[in-house]
């Protein structure tokens, strides 16, 4: 391929205003058209269950399953692992063990007691019972994303962890993906994926027992079909395509920039890769260097498309400007690349990761640095977080009060109850002192 790349330059006073219009609060996730569409899947499995998930898995698919084909069995998993390279299974084993060394630091703070004016608050994580995670499949393979899912839940306590994801033309789960589900302990996998998958573990069908929270990426069917389940089972944060925005001055390497803007767009045609910089010797040096590494890359056709359509490199006159920029974008991942990035860091109010100095790429927080990489995306990082342990629990307050500790703030008590008109309130804690008298 020698056609150029063509990646859009703009000065920061020229950024299109739908670059930010199109993100959250006003981002659409799907359209009435698509919503309609994916509700009608949603139904038919509701009242169908597993004759609908069957007869979808053969239209979408296109493999014809039974309905005890569905789910995963173990002999399926130790096939698995005979068709998977050990050097893949080293490294989901490598990334299973960062994430719980990272997500234990934070299961282990949220467990603590506080006591004041003889009031002691016992504060304790208590886990969902069951989760359904969606890994994406089919053509790809995402076995990572498995790790990030059940990994954090598993860790909380989840006392049921399901997975979901489409099988390939012949009928299976990659052997990867089912390898990653047997070392995160996952209770059941289906071959089961795209809206209807998301419908069978809200709802259940003869097969899939419903859980209590799905999480996971996927694409825009399975993003339409999580929004409407919301209103009866929990879910995490919607998901889009993914998105880097790498913030630079004159002291990056313009060859690493290019490669992170390369590996971001290998994802397809819609995710969306930029890079706002100070300095526009390394603007224009990226643009080079770009060119020099899409032809020899693998998916250069995706590749080159994506940066040429969805790629931007935008200048600023200072960095101020592009910490306005990227506050206001709260891209999924940004990167740091300036002389002083923990300085830069601090002053970043919205992102869904922030990665710090040139040795810190998206690649590795993809794969091993221990970070979670199901992000918020589509400006959700002005509100939502990363996926991690604290998706998968409930936090509860267990309340100790001594007698003593009542009457000290006995008045506020009153106070407020009668400012609320709520006079009962204030009975229930001055009565126990009367009766505590007569004793």
């Amino acid at each position: 391929m020698n056609k150029t790349v063509n990646i859009k330059m703009l000065e920061i006073d020229s950024v299109p205003s739908e670059l930010l219009e199109r993100r959250w609060p006003s981002l659409k996730w799907s359209s009435p058209e698509l919503e309609r569409y994916v509700s009608s899947i949603i139904e038919e499995v509701k009242n169908q269950g597993d004759s609908a998930l069957i007869r979808f898995t053969e239209k979408f698919d296109g493999v014809k399953l039974s309905v005890a084909d569905l789910k995963v069995t173990r002999k399926e998993i130790d096939a698995a692992y005979e068709k998977a390279k050990k050097k893949w299974v080293s490294a989901l084993n490598f990334l299973k063990a960062r994430i719980e060394y990272f997500e234990r630091q934070r299961l282990e703070r949220i467990n603590f007691e506080s006591e004041n004016l003889g009031v002691k608050i016992h504060f304790k994580a208590c886990p969902i019972r069951s989760v359904g995670c969606y890994v994406p499949g089919g053509e790809a393979a995402y076995p990572s994303t498995l790790v990030m899912t059940a990994t954090p839940a598993r860790l909380a306590g989840v006392r049921r962890i399901v997975v979901c994801s489409p099988p390939d033309k012949n009928g299976e789960v990659n052997p990867l993906t089912l390898v990653a589900a047997n070392l995160c302990e996952v209770d059941e996998v289906y071959k089961v994926g795209g809206a209807q998958a998301i419908a069978a573990l809200a709802y259940g069908t003869g097969s899939i027992k419903p859980v209590e929270k799905i999480v996971g990426p996927g694409n825009r069917y399975v993003t339409a079909a999580k929004i409407l389940v919301s209103r009866d089972v929990a879910t995490d944060a919607p998901a889009g395509p993914t998105e880097v925005l790498i913030l630079a001055d004159d002291s990056a390497d313009p060859t690493f920039i290019a490669l992170d803007l390369v590996s971001q767009a290998e994802h397809g045609v819609d995710c969306i890769p930029i890079l706002a910089t100070t300095s526009k010797e390394v603007a224009e040096k990226v643009i080079e260097e770009v060119n020099k590494i899409v032809p020899l890359s693998n998916k250069k056709e995706v590749v080159a498309y994506d940066l040429s359509v969805n790629g931007l490199i935008i200048t600023c006159g200072n960095l101020e400007e592009a910490l306005n920029f990227v506050n206001e974008f709260a891209p999924e991942h940004l990167e740091i690349i300036t002389e002083e990035p923990m300085v830069v860091a601090e002053r970043i109010e919205s992102a869904g990761l922030i990665l710090m100095g040139p040795y810190a790429p998206v690649s590795a927080s993809d794969y091993a640095l221990g970070t979670n990489h199901v992000l918020p995306t589509g400006g959700f990082g002005h509100v939502s977080s990363g996926l991690s342990v604290f998706d998968f629990i409930r936090r509860v307050s267990i309340v100790e009060c001594s007698r003593e500790g009542l009457s000290k703030i006995r008045n506020n008590v009153k106070a407020l109850a009668e400012a609320e008109g709520l006079l009962n309130h204030t009975l229930a804690v001055d009565r126990r002192f009367e009766i505590g008298q007569k004793e």
